[in-house]
């Protein structure tokens, strides 16, 4: 029983990621697909329309260096900052294009946060200070990356790891289940063995846990 059911289970861990991942795939390939424009069959469709997007983007990033640029991105914030609602979003969604895409150490570095009774929180660096000079953070909630708290720390109030920002954001995403470690992957699928009283152990001696039964 416990055999069949470690089996599953360390299938389950390899496929339902290459599923997931697939299905994300499909989708965004079929939205594109039902682009109007006159060309098929429909993955040269798809494909020309992530070369002008492609294009788009890099036009647009190299008129943003330009002293035009400037001029037109105040302008465009100027605007969407008189409109009630929409420029919460827009602010929002800038804001997290910038911190995804920035690519700064200060925005790549996981921390450790002390909270109450010695319990610590993963959070991850801003790169931005207040007035009075508290480093923010923003303290992720789990599984759902998307949703957290911005909080203002003083700066010897929190440890910084040596952690990379990947193996963070694994452990949250998993909510601490995909906690990275370097393993013996030989070590995973050995069987239990019988000791010398007749009780099934693990490789190690130990009985095996109550997980797997």
């Amino acid at each position: 029983m416990a055999s069949w059911k470690r089996d599953f289970a360390s299938g389950l861990v390899i496929l339902a990621p290459l599923l997931v991942t697939l299905f994300v795939v499909a989708w965004i390939f079929n939205q594109l697909a039902r682009i109007p424009i006159e060309v098929e069959p429909p993955w040269l469709r798809v494909a020309l329309t992530l070369v002008v997007f492609v294009l788009l983007v890099m036009a647009v990033g190299f008129l943003m260096r330009t002293a035009v640029g400037a001029v037109v991105e105040s302008t465009l914030d100027n605007m969407i900052n008189r409109l009630p609602g929409l420029r919460v979003v827009y602010n929002a969604s800038k804001m997290a294009a910038e911190t995804a895409l920035s690519g700064t150490d200060e925005l790549q570095t996981p921390v450790k946060v002390n909270t109450w009774n010695g319990l610590r929180m993963t959070a991850f660096k801003t790169g931005k200070q207040t007035n009075d000079g508290r480093d923010l953070l923003f303290l992720p909630t789990a599984p759902n990356i998307t949703t957290g708290f911005v909080i203002e720390v003083e700066p010897g109030e929190y440890e910084e790891t040596n952690e990379t920002v990947e193996e963070a954001l694994t452990r949250v995403l998993s909510a601490g289940f995909g906690e990275t470690r370097e393993t013996d992957v030989s070590e995973l699928f050995k069987e239990p063995t019988e000791d010398g009283t007749g009780e099934i152990t693990d490789a190690e001696g130990s009985e095996p846990s109550s997980g797997w039964d």
